[in-house]
């Protein structure tokens, strides 16, 4: 037999008003309008008004405590809990108390009356623009110019003449949203959808304003001035307030969301505000060391290569990484040291000269490939070396 103290998530010596709050938090969480296609809360939905169906009932609760307490017994002939049906409902439509959960869940959806209704907010207006790496790396100023649906200043958005010439719609009375209900007299299904006779405004017009013909809007171009700050990157966005589409019930516009997108560049990737480079490098200065230039946001720097840097070798320059007022990221430099194709046959033959003087052991990672092939299978891999 099902538990409904525990479906519910209260105590058994819960009072009735403690046990109508639960079911209503309940009831608003798992509504099948909140959750379309979605069997499991459809399933709790239902549970959860068995429950409230029996526990909000005295006498059946009396009854059922007594079933709870006595497993296989019946008090008064009643039984079957939890069974799917068993006479729930008691000649009351199904769901107990439904009304006033629809009540509470439409009062989230609308605002709670004819006045939040009215005063709905426009829709929000959402463009892409790109940047150059740098314009997001330092920050830049830039105008954009877009389409949008500008309040009329006329009827202030209301679409009536002087914002004024319209009543309360006689359907809905002022809410937007009519409920349906469909079912039998076990279970039963209320839907909200928005008012066919006001469109769901919430009023009806009697008499459109004749600057924008009753639609509270006018289609204009409008140009605004973003200043983006340094740090912006590919996802990122800001928000422009009450640069978006007008409201069509009075309210205020909507908000302009401005998505950017980062170019690529030709030296620097980023990771959030940190940069990265490569920088190549010739076999004389990895092996004897030197200084090359490197190139920051602003202007180039001098890094010191140490004696014998290898290739993959990373050199972290502090605080040149992108600068926003959390704090600036690092420049974080991998040397890549580069071999000369196309050698003289001159170049060839120094080089050959050279190559003969150096012993394997001055190649540490040579030396430790060497000695693991030759513990493997006794064979030097470098013969020239030997």
């Amino acid at each position: 037999m099902a538990n409904y103290y525990e479906t519910l998530g209260v105590d058994k010596k819960a009072t009735q008003d403690e046990i109508k709050s639960a079911y209503r938090k309940l009831a608003r969480q798992y509504h099948p309008d909140l959750h379309p296609n979605d069997e499991e809360c459809a399933k709790k939905f239902k549970e959860i008004n068995e429950a409230n169906e029996i526990l909000s009932d005295p006498q059946k609760r009396q009854q059922y405590d007594y079933e709870l307490e006595h497993p296989g017994a019946s008090a008064g002939g009643f039984s079957g809990f939890g069974g799917g049906g068993g006479g729930f409902g008691g000649g009351g439509g199904g769901f107990g108390g439904f009304s006033d959960i629809f009540g509470d869940i439409f009062s989230q959806f609308t605002g709670g009356g004819r006045a939040a209704q009215q005063d709905r907010t426009g829709d929000d207006k959402t463009i892409e623009i790109e940047l150059s790496f740098l314009d997001a790396a330092k920050g830049c100023k830039r105008d954009i110019t877009y389409s949008r649906n500008e309040p009329c200043p006329d009827c202030r958005s209301t679409g009536a003449k002087n914002g004024t010439a319209y009543k309360t719609c006689d359907k809905c009375h002022g809410s937007g949203y009519v409920q349906y209900a469909s079912g039998n007299s076990i279970f039963r299904t209320v839907q909200t959808r928005p008012c066919d006779l006001c469109g769901g405004t919430g009023r009806i017009i009697t008499d459109k304003c004749t600057t924008c013909g009753g639609k509270g809007y006018q289609r204009k171009s409008t140009t605004v001035r973003l200043d983006i700050p340094a740090g912006a990157d590919t996802g990122s966005y800001m928000k422009k307030r009450g640069y978006g589409d007008a409201s069509t019930t009075g309210g205020e516009p909507g908000d302009l969301i401005v998505v950017f997108k980062v170019a690529p560049h030709k030296l620097f990737t980023r990771k959030n505000f940190d940069l990265y480079i490569d920088l190549p490098i010739d076999f004389k200065t990895a092996a004897l060391g030197g200084t090359v230039k490197i190139p920051t946001l602003d202007d180039v720097e001098n890094l010191t290569i140490p004696e014998g840097t290898q290739s993959g070798k990373t050199f972290t320059v502090r605080g040149k990484g992108i600068a926003t007022r959390r704090g600036s990221g690092n420049l974080y430099v991998t040397v890549i040291v580069e071999v000369p194709s196309k050698l003289t046959r001159a170049q060839k033959l120094r080089l050959m000269d050279f190559d003969s003087d150096i012993e394997i052991k001055q190649y540490d990672k040579m030396k430790k490939y060497s000695d693991g092939v030759k513990s493997l299978y006794g064979q030097e891999p470098y013969t020239d070396k030997i």
